[in-house]
């Protein structure tokens, strides 16, 4: 990335602008990081500023990559600001230490938008800093990174992944003909948004009921690049997500090789989140649906709805189990966001948060 001429860092408004910069970055690396997060870095010298992202596993962080685009410009990073989306790493991984790269470059100030939960950071990398005399700012616009890094957090704080749960249905909730016939209930560009939901996913699971009666492949499907944000510019990403099947799937099933799991749902959340898996697209059916929403486990609903009406009640539905016996103990969610997507909706709805008012 070119350079650019830059302002004076330090105000609360330079600070603002740089860091959204950096969460702009981190946003391009969404789809080829996991299971490392997704970062974005801003550099301010002198006389430029130098973003970047971080790269896929083995490549640099989003520090050192901003810090290798000024060498290379030949820039002096003595005395300059590095705004981060999250806390530099002070471990040995698959590279080395951000901390000891940005204490070679005699960068004077660092400001981290959120502290690391990973049990390796957890504000070593902070205190790495600071116990070497560089200024650290932590919190610059923290709820914003704590939405974009959501997966992320969850995975690194309970060891289990982010749970996405896709449902499309008719407007009267139907999910199937009583013949068990459902395609295609939502459009092409619902399918379409289908694809970059799991290009953003590193396992999407299904029951093996779905996978007897509807043999799907669970396969991303280019273009697939949209999650990773209207502008970014992310090119589309190649890499196929785990297919997981809930019991066993036949040899000759199109969603195999699978990993067959079963047992609690939340141990087998576990089991995924120790295999590395930060974001899980759960896509069925009704009884795994049912299930996970039951135990508490969701943490995304993403609901496509067709302008379509079975017009009876013997259509399946979205949720196949018992559900709540009185209004007091309706499931009552938030909506983050209504997109039209061709004919179709596409609603996303996350839980309440206790003592807020959805």
């Amino acid at each position: 990335m070119q350079p650019t001429i830059a302002g004076t860092p330090g105000t609360a408004h330079d600070d603002h602008e740089h860091m959204a910069r950096a969460i702009a970055a981190a946003q391009s690396a969404r789809l080829r990081t996991s299971p490392n997060p997704w970062v974005g870095a801003v550099l301010v010298t002198g006389t430029a500023t130098y973003q970047a992202a971080t790269a896929p596993p083995g490549g640099p962080h989003a520090e050192v990559a901003a810090l290798a685009l000024a060498a290379e410009a030949g820039d002096t990073t003595f005395g300059s600001t590095l705004y981060t989306t999250l806390e530099p790493c002070v471990q040995f991984g698959r590279t080395p230490p951000c901390v000891d790269a940005i204490l070679a470059a005699g960068v004077a100030r660092v400001v981290v938008a959120l502290v690391d939960p990973d049990p390796a950071v957890s504000a070593r990398g902070i205190e790495a800093l600071r116990a070497h005399g560089v200024e650290v700012s932590v919190g610059m616009q923290s709820e914003a990174v704590e939405v974009q890094l959501a997966p992320y957090l969850k995975h690194r704080r309970t060891g289990r992944p982010w749970v996405v749960l896709k449902l499309a249905a008719t407007m009267d909730g139907r999910t199937a003909a009583p013949d068990g016939s459902s395609r295609w209930i939502t459009g092409e560009a619902a399918r379409r948004d289908v694809h970059e939901l799991r290009a953003a996913s590193d396992a999407v699971l299904v029951g093996a009921g779905t996978v007897r009666a509807d043999d799907p492949e669970l396969t991303v499907r280019p273009p697939a690049a949209r999650a990773a944000g209207p502008a970014a510019g992310a090119p589309v990403v190649s890499r196929q997500p785990l297919r997981v099947v809930l019991g066993h799937a036949q040899k000759d099933a199109k969603v195999q090789p699978a990993l067959e799991l079963s047992g609690e749902l939340g141990d087998v959340l576990s089991d995924l989140g120790r295999r590395g898996v930060v974001q899980l697209l759960v896509e069925g059916g009704a009884t795994v649906a049912h299930d996970l929403h039951a135990a508490g486990l969701v943490d995304r609903y993403v609901l496509y709805l067709a302008p379509k009406l079975f017009g009876g009640d013997d259509g399946r539905p979205l949720f196949h189990g018992p559900g709540a016996g009185t209004i007091a103990d309706v499931w009552r969610g938030r909506i983050e966001s209504v997109e039209r997507l061709g004919d179709d909706l596409r609603v996303e709805l996350v839980p309440a948060v206790e003592g807020r008012t959805p």
